[in-house]
């Protein structure tokens, strides 16, 4: 899997889903350690969690709410729960994203 995590994060499960990321679970959150080759598009959908995620390298191209912004690395961003968006990523880009579930 690409991406420049530690060597430890690279022992966590493997997220299987539509991008490649290491997954580590916690108490109603689970923690993905995501990485996203350049040129990659996730189209438009919704999620039950509430998610927060942080760019460590590259960029996110993130459309929410008619909305299009550029989040890079060191940026943190928010999806609310049931929101629909859509993102991008025109360079490899890594991030930390946490998925948080509705109590």
């Amino acid at each position: 899997m690409p991406g420049q995590y530690p060597d430890k994060f690279k022992s966590l499960p493997l997220y299987d889903g539509r991008f490649d990321a290491y997954k580590l679970s916690a108490k109603d959150c689970e923690v993905l350690f995501a990485s996203y080759p350049a040129g990659t598009s996730i189209g438009s959908h919704r999620h039950d969690t509430d998610n927060h995620g942080i760019i460590t390298r590259g960029e996110l191209i993130l459309t929410m709410n008619g909305h299009t912004q550029r989040i890079t690395t060191g940026q943190w961003y928010h999806v609310p729960a049931k929101v629909e968006h859509s993102a991008r990523f025109d360079v490899d880009t890594d991030e930390i994203e946490f998925w948080f579930t509705s109590n």
